[in-house]
């Protein structure tokens, strides 16, 4: 946790992680997922060596970490193991808390800010929207995320073993962004009914205690309420500590979790009699320890996840045929034009109405002709040997291997429906 603290990047530096993986000569494209659990860069690359040398150098040149103390906990993924851990976040299943659906969110920003950076193409797009699907069918299809709460709901029972119920206790919550506003909604639906409300940008507080009949203060004011208050969840991650040893009172219970990255509150306060501190680490162990009998729900996600990423990885060998049949219907077109040509030629004085129909004749028998050839090269194509079809389409028709260059920036996770 602590190396994942250093190597977190937002704002501004995750746009500019962006950019500087995508100019590499090695990569067409880029997403970067960043969360309180996971730094993660999805890359399509030209070559695997060369695309991971590059994401590892500037890892660790965006977070100072070098790269000898970065690289042991570096994991890679490639192709098709790529595409299943892609999948696997998505779901839920990788996440601190298993089932937490907060990473869909997480991700489809991650998705949006690599579109809108323009560092994420047709491969990315595809596959994270797939991705995306997947999750969502995980969610509906099974109870993995009702079963399993997010990271604020294990917290706050965390909360309620030393506190007791959270119904007539103050709480304090610092940050007024997404993550708080979801800790806010949780702590009313708990019956907690004095909950303030603190941020850097009042008018912030002020609409998010709104939502639930609180009270909003200044930052400036965090130390005094620290003294009234009994639970204390932080969610900012802005890299300045808002709780300090100092504002606490020794001897006071008081229970404080923190939900940020890089922390919000010092992990010196664990020291103050009174004083108990749950961070990331903590959440961590408490998620890995028990699954809160979820194992049927994770289960039927894990099949899930299986089922997506075949269909996902059937599509993209299909695809992949595509310029190949593209290329083919091409050349066939040109012969047939070719052919009608010449008989217009031969024949001058065919009137325009044999002229035509005779052009529909030949051009269906084409047709006829080229559908079952290719409806099931593409479907031949979905296999683990699909390549193989293709090569051996062009073989055997003389196709220009330039013409499938020239329309290959389709998508290799496009869907195309078979003609």
């Amino acid at each position: 946790m602590a190396l994942l603290e250093r190597v977190t990047v937002s704002g501004d530096a995750l746009a500019k992680l962006l950019h500087d993986v995508r100019r590499d000569a090695h990569v067409a494209e880029a997403m970067v997922v960043s969360t309180c659990n996971r730094v993660e860069v999805y890359a399509d690359v030209d070559r695997f060596h060369g695309g991971v040398t590059a994401v590892t150098e500037l890892l660790a040149r965006h977070s100072g970490v070098g790269q000898e103390r970065l690289a042991p906990s570096l994991y890679v993924h490639y192709e098709d193991r790529a595409v299943q851990h892609l999948f696997s976040v998505a779901c839920g299943l990788d996440s601190m808390v298993v089932g937490e659906g907060q990473i869909l969110g997480q991700l489809r920003q991650a998705l949006r800010l690599a579109q809108d950076e323009g560092t994420a193409g047709p491969t990315l797009n595809e596959l994270a929207q797939h991705a995306l699907r997947a999750g969502k069918r995980a969610h509906a299809e099974t109870g993995i995320d009702r079963a399993g709460a997010s990271l604020i709901g294990v917290g706050l029972r965390l909360a309620e073993r030393v506190l007791g119920p959270v119904a007539g206790k103050r709480v304090l919550v610092i940050g007024a962004g997404s993550m708080s506003g979801l800790t806010v909604a949780t702590l009313s639906r708990a019956g907690a009914t004095d909950i303030v409300i603190a941020n850097r940008t009042f008018e912030r507080a002020v609409r998010l205690a709104d939502t639930v009949g609180g009270r909003a203060v200044e930052q400036a004011a965090i130390p005094a309420e620290l003294a009234e208050a009994d639970l204390v969840v932080s969610c900012v991650g802005a890299g300045t500590l808002a709780v300090t040893p100092d504002m606490l009172v020794p001897g006071r219970k008081i229970f404080l979790l923190d939900l940020a990255l890089p922390h919000d509150i010092d992990p010196g306060v664990r020291v103050i009699p009174g004083v108990t501190l749950v961070d990331l680490d903590s959440m961590q162990q408490a998620g890995m320890a028990d699954d809160g009998g979820r194992g049927a729900d994770i289960e039927a996600v894990r099949r899930i996840v299986t089922a997506e990423v075949a269909a996902c990885l059937d599509a993209a060998r299909a695809a992949r045929v595509t310029p190949t049949v593209i290329a083919l219907r091409s050349k066939a077109a040109d012969v047939v034009e070719s052919e009608l040509n010449r008989l217009v030629s031969r024949m001058p004085d065919l009137d325009t109405r044999a002229r035509e129909e005779v052009a529909q004749t030949v051009r269906r028998v084409v047709d006829k002709l080229l559908h079952e050839p290719t409806v099931r090269v593409k479907r031949l194509a979905a296999s683990a040997a699909g390549d193989h079809y293709a090569e051996a389409l062009r073989e055997l028709f003389g196709l220009d291997p330039k013409a499938p260059d020239a329309v290959s920036q389709i998508s290799v996770f496009h869907r195309e429906a078979d003609q």
